[in-house]
């Protein structure tokens, strides 16, 4: 299973960045989406998912307000709108398929795939 990731690049504190995501058509149907991050030197971490079929919205506290995840059903693809960008949001971004648990306000997920990941850097 191949997720393809696309629209990273540089940008600006303050700017924006729309990254996409098209998944295998099963897997959308079947597998709850979202984006992880690596930022250098650290461990890979989830950034957003949308519970399927809910459609619900998920997000760390740190891009909450910031960052939007949507999906297009027809199109099989996720996106993850990025705005005001910080120095800190540098990372490789990965969109994945895994399984969402959910615990009160707080949320996990369990990834099975992967894409390749897509580089966005935010530097002045």
């Amino acid at each position: 299973v191949q997720l393809q990731a696309s629209g990273g690049g540089l940008v600006q504190p303050g700017g924006s960045l729309r990254l996409s995501c098209a998944v295998p058509a099963f897997t959308f149907n079947h597998y709850d989406i979202g984006w992880f991050h690596q930022a250098p030197g650290k461990e890979r971490e989830r950034v957003s998912f949308i519970d399927n079929p809910s459609g619900k919205e998920y997000y760390v506290d740190s891009v909450k307000g910031r960052f939007a995840i949507s999906e297009d059903v027809t199109k099989k693809t996720s996106y993850l709108e990025m705005n005001d960008l910080r120095v800190e949001d540098t990372a490789v971004y990965y969109c994945a398929a895994g399984t969402l648990s959910i615990f009160g306000n707080d949320w996990a997920v369990q990834p099975d795939y992967w894409g390749q990941g897509t580089q966005v850097t935010v530097s002045s």
